[in-house]
Formats: structure tokens, sequence, C-alpha cells
């Protein structure tokens, strides 16, 4: 198999079916072997149905894994990846914001040039909000102030790799996954290609604020153990500010009792926000201790061009 295509989809009935038809026609005519893998992360809608209606079509190869439930884009990612037997996999999303034509860009980059491991999208141009966007600038500075391996700000999921990064990739078979930082943290050499998002066919976006959030908050504690230093950093300064606020109230001979209560209430706010911290990651270290499967699979559908 020369490409292996794989596609996570959460509630796309109205798009799977014309994902599929846009892949047919750009490969149409091209001598490339490759098959497509449709994973069905839970979704609530006939997203399985019209699925299944494609594989009894038996115009291509596909393979399509349904899960138990909605175990999250991570794992249908990462259960994607498994199936695959090409030489080259891409990852791209069902909805068409993501052209199925750029596949052939990034497959003749890397038929170009042999020194490079990966072919990875990038929006250049955001179309997000300037709130949205705001956020996430500050989440790339921070991440890549204190983790340990690089992220290449507005690289998507959206990539095509060669086989051996993929079997890199399914080494980490960590519980709680962020392939950002995985596809950074296995390393290889990968070529960051500009592209512009097109606007979703139908249905709406699945990432809210508060999902993008928890997002960037497991980037965080999957990449970099620097929070857990902060309370080392704070005991200094709280003794610091112990001792001037000693000398000042010594030398003032007042009581100061205002200024107690708000230093007092802002060592409690930085004390709890220091427990949140190690909740994180004492709750993903429980996690994976208990070794559960990243996802689970209902059944598994194929079939065979004719």
């Amino acid at each position: 198999m020369d490409l292996s295509i794989v596609v996570p989809c959460y509630n796309e009935e109205d798009n799977v079916k014309l994902f599929y038809q846009e892949v047919l026609k750009i490969f149409k005519n091209k001598k490339i072997k490759y098959e497509i893998i449709f994973v069905n992360d839970g979704s609530k809608d006939r997203t399985a149905e019209k699925l299944n209606e494609l594989v009894e079509q038996k115009q291509q190869n596909i393979k399509v894994i349904n899960f138990s439930r909605n175990f999250g884009k991570e794992a249908a990612m990462y259960a994607g990846l498994k199936e695959t037997t090409g030489e080259l996999v891409t990852i791209i999303d069902a909805d068409l914001q993501q052209r199925p034509e750029i596949i052939l860009r990034m497959i003749d980059i890397l038929q170009a040039n042999k020194e490079y491991d990966s072919v990875a999208a990038y929006q250049e141009k955001r179309k997000e909000g300037k709130v949205l966007t705001f956020f996430k600038n500050c989440f790339y500075k921070l991440i890549n102030s204190i983790s340990t391996v690089p992220f290449v700000q507005g690289a998507s999921d959206f990539r095509t790799l060669r086989r051996k990064v993929v079997d890199a990739i399914l080494e980490v078979s960590e519980y709680h996954r962020f392939s950002k930082g995985i596809f950074s943290f296995v390393g290889f050499n990968t070529y960051y290609l500009p592209y512009e998002v097109e606007e979703r066919k139908n249905g709406t976006s699945k990432w809210s604020f508060w999902k993008l959030f928890n997002y960037a908050i497991e980037g965080i504690v999957a990449f970099t153990t620097t929070p857990l230093r902060i309370p080392f950093i704070f005991s200094f300064i709280t003794l610091l500010v112990a001792i001037i606020y000693f000398i000042v109230t010594l030398f003032a001979g007042s009581n100061a009792f205002s200024v107690l209560l708000i230093i007092i209430l802002f060592l409690f706010g930085i004390l709890f926000a220091l427990i949140g911290i190690f909740g994180e990651y004492l709750s993903r270290t429980y996690m994976q201790v208990k070794q559960r499967p990243v996802y689970i699979v209902k059944e598994k559908k194929e079939s065979f061009k004719k």
C-alpha cells in the first residue's frame, strides 16, 4: 500500500460521503494505491450508518472503525494510525476544511526531498476571532518557554508521515495523548506547508473554547514538569516578603492588619493554585497506572476495491 488516509469522525453524517467523493475524484487518475481509514469516534448522529454505506459500495479500499463511545480525537487518530499499512500516512479531518488535494502536494514534497520524514500543514492566516487567536498565541509562547520539545505555532494534525515516523508515534502509547507534542517528541525532519483553511461544508466545529482550554492543559502537563518547580520558587519569594514585612512593621511600630490580611489571602490563593497543579499531574499518573485502553472498538468493517 502506497498511502493510508486516516480520517477521525465525530458527528460528521453530512460530510463523510462528500469527503469520500472528493478523495475518489482527486486520486482517480493517480498511480497511487491507497486506503481510507475512517474512525467513528462514538458519533451520536448517523455517521456510522453513512460509513457503512460507503463500505458496501466497494469502490475503494476502506476500513471503518467504530468506537464503543466517544473517546476523543486523540484516541481516534491513534486507532487510525494502528490500522495503517501504507508507506505514507496522512491524517486529515472529514469536514473538508482541510482539502484532500493538499495530500498530493505533501506526497510530492516527500518524494522530491528524501531528507524530510513528514509534511505538516499550518495556517498562515487564521480565521478565528481575535480573542481565541490571542489565547492560542499565549499558549504557544508559554509552552515553548517551558517545554523540552518545540511546538510550531499554527501547525495542525493535518500531515503526511513516512512509515518510520508512524511506527515511532505508535511506540508512544501513553493514555493522555497530545499529538502536537508527540509529533515533536519523536523528532524527524518536518517540512511545514502553509495552507488556507476552508469553510466547513456542513455542521459546526466540535471545538469550544473550554475544550481548547482543556486541550492546552493536556499539552502543558504532558510535555513539561516546570509547573512542579513553582512551589520551590514561591518558597523563596514568600520568605523574602515575610522578612521585608517583618522589618517594615518592626520600624513602623504598627499592626498593619489590612496589609497582613492581603498577604494571607494572596498566599492562600497561590497555595490553592499549586495544589491544583499537583492534582493535574497526579490525576494523569493515576490514569496511566490503571493501564486502561486508550479506546475501545465496537466493530470494524472493511471493503476492498472491486
